[in-house]
């Protein structure tokens, strides 16, 4: 797939995605990387991305112009994500879909926000990953990719190992633990160690409801 990132900051993006699941998906062909540097897209000496908000206010919004002339120069197809606090809440469910499509198009704002023209009539959607602000949506923006090309084939050097995450079609998931079997007094659950697999596989679906339950009662 294709993933395209809109964004006044593109060295943000050069080292997270060289290392790790993203750079073993690219690696792996999987996905192509496409950082644009919204400010090519202005036509001012001083490539201006933002101006003062209609109607007053503190803060300076971003135009709306640039992130247009951006996404058609790109011909990107949806989804066009705009990262924004007002968004629906980035879940696995989007990234599962996300990562089954040929195109990806993350739009970062910054300042105090974007002009509403580009969420209503640019945007496919608008997402968030929870209550509170960034300082602007590369932070996010690199969330939502990471979630979504771990995905991907020749990602994971056991692709296996993400349906049994947090979130894959359940709520939490069970807690993990490696060797040793004692450290400093902490002892793993016996049940582990049994070799059991059908009381282990019935331990961690309890054990996962429990955590979901407990912590995510008020989802």
């Amino acid at each position: 797939m294709i993933i395209n990132v809109v964004t006044i900051f593109p060295p943000f993006f050069e080292a997270p995605l060289a290392l790790s699941i993203p750079a073993r998906a690219a690696a792996a062909g999987s996905v192509t990387f496409n950082i644009v540097d919204l400010r090519d897209y202005t036509h001012d000496r001083h490539r201006t991305v933002d101006d003062t908000p209609y109607g007053g206010g503190p803060g300076m919004v971003m135009k709306p112009a640039p992130f247009f002339e951006a996404v058609e120069a790109l011909g990107a197809t949806s989804p066009i994500v705009l990262m924004s606090a007002r968004g629906c809440r980035f879940t696995q469910a989007d990234a599962v879909r996300f990562a089954a499509g040929d195109q990806l198009t993350i739009l970062c704002g910054h300042y105090k926000d974007v002009d509403q023209r580009v969420a209503d009539h640019l945007a496919t959607e608008e997402l968030s990953l929870g209550d509170f602000v960034l300082s602007g949506g590369e932070p996010a923006a690199l969330a939502v990719i990471d979630a979504t090309v771990r995905l991907l084939p020749g990602a994971m050097s056991d692709p296996e190992s993400a349906y049994g995450d947090s979130f894959w079609e359940r709520g939490l998931s069970a807690p993990s633990y490696t060797r040793p079997p004692e450290f400093r007094g902490h002892t793993v659950p016996d049940i582990l160690l049994s070799g059991d697999h059908k009381k282990i596989a019935q331990w961690r679906r309890e054990q996962a409801d429990r955590l979901t339950n407990e912590r995510r009662q008020s989802s």
